[in-house]
């Protein structure tokens, strides 16, 4: 009798516990949903933004590239020029009448404007640049071409890329790794001599690079004819590979030691007290209490913390290799981007000159975008899309 009395209870609360289990996993998939949804919503949103930030930052370099349309009455006059002068030193030309003469050199300066876009309005090819650069459409360079002797854009940045990427790459690796296991080092010797001394010296940084160029090269260039002047090989360049690649390094230890020299004590100083602040917590200071090692705390409760702020530090520095140095690139005659930027300025070669700004602000964007993503995965506390749950 009782089992008959139990038998019915004992159903219901089996079923209830079903009912509640279904609801469970029903409010579970409309949370997953609801996530998908926002970081969907949230990832158009930032690459529309991304886009419309990298679209305005390439015009307003249309604009200042192009001078406003200066540079187009610049060109124009260097157009007239150039036809007048070829003109005058063909004999057949000056024998004919000088209004014919004149109409000849005008249909001339219209045609070679025409082939340049110069007769259109610049309001409106300012627009076409624009939609070239955003699509890479990068087309021909006006007054630059490539050691090939190529006049597309994309070679003559290719052709130079690799230098850049060489030089100052190996150049920002150095200082970056070096700069994170010294401010690492010096935060667990605060006070000490090593810690003033990179104190005293953090000032020096203020100068540029290429001015501490300009003495290295002065000092063992000149003065004990031990290192090259500048250049990126030896002339003629060796043919056998591994001369070849001594030569290259050779040639790179006075921009890298100048590329060094103006950032190294202040980047390990600000990375020393970067690290100082997160020694600090009162984390840390259990973690001391329990007995752990100076190693696992450095590993667990300092850098683990710091890890966002190092990879953002880490993905700028690698696109900020597209750009290089221009002035140490030129005083030390590096064949790199920096050169190409100093070279596209002076002749007002603007497709150059945009395709340099264009790919980096892509780079640029693209990191922004990825790195959203990333602290998510890193950093526990982080949200995508403003406080939701995490994907």
């Amino acid at each position: 009798m009782s089992q008959e009395i139990l038998q019915p209870e004992f159903s219901d609360e089996v079923f209830s516990q079903d009912v509640d289990l279904d609801e469970m996993r029903a409010t579970e998939r409309k949370a997953k949903r609801q996530a998908t949804v926002r970081m969907i919503r949230y990832t158009l949103l930032k690459l529309l933004a991304l886009i419309f930030t990298v679209a305005v930052g390439v015009y307003f370099t249309v604009l200042i590239a192009n001078m406003g349309g200066y540079v187009d009455e610049i060109r124009r006059g260097q157009i007239r020029e150039t036809i007048v002068l070829a003109a005058s030193l063909d004999p057949e030309f000056r024998q004919l009448p000088e209004s014919e003469r004149t109409a000849i050199i005008e249909q001339r300066v219209a045609n070679e404007e025409a082939r340049y876009g110069l007769d259109r309005p610049f309001i409106l090819r300012s627009f076409s640049y624009l939609a070239d650069a955003m699509t890479l459409n990068l087309g021909f360079s006006q007054q630059l071409s490539s050691d090939s002797g190529s006049r597309l854009v994309r070679n003559i940045i290719l052709e130079r890329l690799p230098s850049t990427l060489v030089l100052f790459g190996t150049s920002n690796l150095l200082l970056f790794f070096i700069s994170l296991f010294f401010g690492l080092t010096l935060s667990r010797r605060y006070g000490s001599i090593s810690d003033k001394l990179v104190l005293g010296l953090a000032p020096t940084s203020a100068a540029p690079a290429w001015f501490y160029g300009l003495f290295l090269i002065l000092i063992f260039a000149g003065l004990f004819s031990l290192l090259p002047f500048g250049g990126m090989v030896s002339a003629p360049p060796p043919d056998n590979p591994l001369d070849y690649s001594l030569s290259v390094l050779q040639h790179m230890i006075l921009p890298v030691g100048a590329w060094l020299i103006s950032g190294i004590f202040l980047t390990i100083y600000q990375w020393r007290t970067f690290f100082l602040i997160y020694a600090s917590e009162d984390y840390v200071d259990m973690a001391k209490a329990k007995g752990l090692t100076d190693r696992m705390i450095e590993r667990r409760y300092v850098l683990r913390p710091t890890l966002p702020n190092i990879i953002t530090q880490f993905a700028l520095l690698l696109i900020t290799l597209w750009t290089g140095a221009i002035i140490l690139e030129t005083v030390f005659n590096w064949p790199g981007i920096g050169q190409l930027y100093f070279r596209a300025i002076g002749v007002f070669d603007i497709p150059v000159i945009l395709a340099n700004t264009v790919v980096y602000a892509y780079l640029l964007a693209l990191t922004v975008f990825l790195l959203d993503f990333i602290y998510a995965l890193v950093d526990p506390r982080v949200r995508i899309g403003g406080g939701g749950e995490k994907s």
